[in-house]
């Protein structure tokens, strides 16, 4: 059956559906989760706390975060409405949680997609390095470099889009693995004993190395945003959200064994390196690897920066279009069927943030603070996801006990991240995000409430027009029912 193309609030064409096959849903979740950003930076962090227990860490994030997966995929499995995460909590706890929900997945994607654009300048400085270039290029050419890249592509085509960043964060996790194995094999394999009996590990360092590990698993959701332009949605992005955290975490556990294995006895420990897989790369022998590992991070960190901005602007689209923002950035591009100008804004403020920031730190630093500040941002998302899922399951009549005890678990599991962001206290100006966090939610909130006031039925027309778009959205996805046939008719079928 063929699907017309969908339709803005102007009336003009609208995003490109059915255009998404798997691959391409996978590739989005696994590029804002960014498993290279992880091997290259944030292990050390990990192992600081947990030391010998750092693979275990990761494992125990990766197992914390399904959880909210679980309740994510509720609305998935039922639905492909574009907004991903707004609609979806609009839709359980309605529209001004909705709509706070997608002002707070607009500060995740921008921030994360700001830490892309400074870890791209500073694995491409690192790669000039290593090519013998001895001048320092200034970060902003970088970011320039980055960012107008990530528009031309987001602006041309979701399908290179995705495509895209699939393969270069495959490229890269490659390469890294390919670095790994040497690793491990290089002298003839042997067991980490010291790893696997957890030697010297503490409950409260692990503690504290689960906080940074989830925090660098989070992102997986963002293929909820391409859900409208999937194929097959209601198979393909469930399907997509728990494997892109599932094969993620595992990379991250293997990682975080080979990196704590690979630099013990070294001169300098592993939670003071800056760029442990090029130490790991001259320790045995194959100094080449830097080359390569630092290009592949370069280009990881942009896919990183494409896919947040291939999710921010599909979160801005639907916010305009119910009025929350001018509804301009609700357009799409007549051929390209694009949200071409809320990808412009976004991308322009993406590249603005460090680009200001340059003037008082560098692209480390930035990097360090705008990941840590969009945990903030994931964390409410994921409890307002989590709690909004049992709601709209019982709208529906479908609520069953398990569903009630995965929430519980969820924000159980969401309160180890958020407890130990605050204990122990963290260093200046770490201790003061939280609330920058929340004033930029009471911004979001004197926005939400104006708007009330000058529309009142502001709140009504969006729980109007998200009932009418889901149900839309619903119907279209519902795949074709099959005929019923014995069991050994329907193999050949499903194979």
């Amino acid at each position: 059956m063929t699907i017309a193309p969908a339709k803005t609030a102007h009336g003009g064409p609208g995003l490109r559906t059915g255009s998404l096959r798997f691959p391409a849903i996978l590739g989005q979740g696994v590029a804002v989760i960014s498993p290279t950003m992880t091997a290259v930076l944030i292990i050390p962090l990990a192992f600081s706390s947990a030391g010998e227990g750092t693979w275990l860490a990761y494992l125990f994030g990766t197992v914390m975060l399904l959880f909210v997966v679980f309740c994510i995929n509720e609305f998935a499995s039922r639905s492909a409405a574009p907004g991903a995460q707004y609609t979806f909590i609009a839709r359980g706890l309605g529209p001004v949680p909705g709509v706070l929900g997608g002002w707070t997945l607009l500060w995740c994607y921008l921030l994360i997609g700001t830490a892309g654009l400074t870890g791209f300048a500073i694995f491409s400085q690192q790669l000039l390095d290593a090519l013998g270039y001895t001048g320092t290029v200034r970060p902003v050419l970088f970011f320039a470099v980055s960012a107008v890249l990530c528009w031309f592509i987001a602006y041309k085509d979701i399908r290179l889009s995705s495509y895209l960043t699939l393969a270069l964060e495959g490229l890269s996790v490659a390469c890294i693995l390919s670095l790994a194995g040497y690793v491990l094999f290089a002298h003839g394999f042997t067991v980490d004993t010291s790893q696997l009996t957890l030697k010297g590990v503490s409950l409260h360092g692990m503690s504290l190395a689960v906080v940074a590990c989830i925090f660098s698993l989070v992102g997986f959701e963002s293929a909820t945003a391409l859900g409208s332009e999937a194929k097959n949605p209601l198979r393909s992005v469930p399907r997509g959200v728990i494997m892109s955290l599932i094969l993620t975490g595992l990379f991250m556990v293997i990682m975080g064994y080979v990196e704590v294995f690979g630099t013990r006895g070294s001169t300098t420990p592993l939670s003071a390196m800056d760029a442990p897989l090029n130490v790991l790369a001259a320790a045995y022998g194959v100094s080449f690897f830097k080359i390569p590992i630092s290009l592949c991070a370069m280009i990881s960190f942009f896919g990183l920066s494409l896919s947040c901005l291939n999710a921010g602007s599909r979160i801005l689209l639907p916010m305009a279009e119910h009025g929350v923002f001018p509804r301009q950035l609700a357009k799409t591009h007549g051929r390209n069927e694009t949200p071409h100008i809320a990808t412009s804004i976004y991308v322009v403020i993406m590249f603005l943030i460090p680009t200001v920031l340059e003037i008082f730190t560098n692209p480390l630093n930035t990097f360090d603070n705008a990941g840590t500040l969009a945990a903030w941002g994931f964390l409410v998302s994921y409890f307002g996801i989590s709690i909004a899922a049992p709601v709209y399951l019982k709208k529906r009549g479908e609520l069953r006990p398990r569903h009630i005890l995965i929430t519980v678990i969820a924000c159980l599991c969401l309160l180890v991240p958020t407890e130990g962001s605050f204990y122990p206290v963290p260093p200046f100006p770490t201790d003061i995000f939280p609330y920058i966090f929340l004033f930029y939610l009471a911004v979001g909130g004197a926005w939400l409430f104006i708007l009330s006031r000058r529309r009142r039925t502001l709140f009504t027309e969006i729980e109007t027009d998200l009932e009418a778009t889901l149900a839309v959205h619903e119907q279209r996805a519902e795949p074709v029912p099959a005929p019923v046939v014995s069991g050994l008719q329907a193999m050949p079928e499903a194979i």
